[in-house]
């Protein structure tokens, strides 16, 4: 068999002839690049592109939306440079404020991206309602938690609204710099995972992308029976699907494993 008779060849990369991703995620972030990479699958490459920004110290609502700006307003020259190695896609590594200005705000945001690449572009905000939609319309009322300041949680308690769910309860981390979110233990994960839960709650979802919870997401599927939703494998998994990549993997929830 040649190359270019290879079952979902799109292009003669040796590697990523499926897919070449192209991942934007900020420079502080430590945790979206070995969680994207657990999550490939064959013929699918990640290419990781810096959005530079310091460890911003977010010890208050207004420091951690400045930062978060900060890394928006850096995204442009990220992905002017994953661009160089011709990626099929952009996956966007990071997710606070594509949640920004409810459901109106997140798809400028989105469309500026596509706009600037002339790619397709997975946003952590578009995933997880797409990951809620998947597990069916008996979803309606949910509880997430983040790393993030009660500032930046009222956002997505706003976007989830527009997209019709209802927040039931939400925990805001607080960590105090963004080298700290990637500090957070799973322990504390499933610790937070229970504490949201409840008879009330039909979906629970984690979201702040520094945080790996892509496998204490699908073992708290397991223990309370219910659509658990980490946003790297939301994100990851609505990448693939936009792709047409229907590969199942088994261990990352059944987010993965079924839809």
């Amino acid at each position: 068999m040649s190359i270019d008779t290879v079952p979902g060849r799109v292009n003669r990369d040796q590697l990523g002839f499926r897919r070449k991703f192209g991942v934007l995620g900020p420079s502080t972030n430590t945790s979206v690049q070995p969680d994207f990479d657990d999550l490939r699958v064959p013929g699918v490459t990640n290419h990781y592109s810096r959005i530079v920004v310091d460890n911003a110290k977010a010890v208050s609502n207004e420091t951690f939306m400045a930062g978060a700006w900060e890394i928006s307003d850096n995204t442009v020259d990220a992905v002017k440079g994953v661009l160089t190695c011709a990626p099929d896609y952009l996956v966007m590594g990071m997710s606070a404020v594509t949640f920004f200005g409810g459901a109106e705000g997140a798809d400028t945001w989105r469309r500026n991206v596509e706009e600037i690449s002339g790619l397709g572009v997975s946003t952590g905000a578009d995933s997880v309602v797409a990951a809620l939609k998947a597990y069916g319309p008996g979803i309606r009322k949910v509880a997430f938690f983040s790393p993030y300041f009660p500032t930046a949680n009222a956002e997505v308690k706003n976007f989830l609204a527009d997209h019709g769910y209802e927040t039931v309860r939400d925990i805001a981390l607080q960590c105090p710099s963004w080298l700290a979110i990637a500090e957070v233990e799973e322990r504390r994960t499933i610790d937070t995972f229970k504490a949201l839960d409840g008879d009330d709650v039909d979906a629970l979802i984690q979201v702040g992308t520094n945080i790996s919870g892509i496998r204490a997401a699908a073992a708290a599927e397991l223990y309370l029976g219910k659509p658990v939703i980490a946003i790297n494998t939301a994100t990851y998994w609505h990448a693939l699907r936009a792709n047409g990549i229907q590969d199942r993997l088994m261990g990352f929830g059944r987010l993965m494993s079924e839809f």
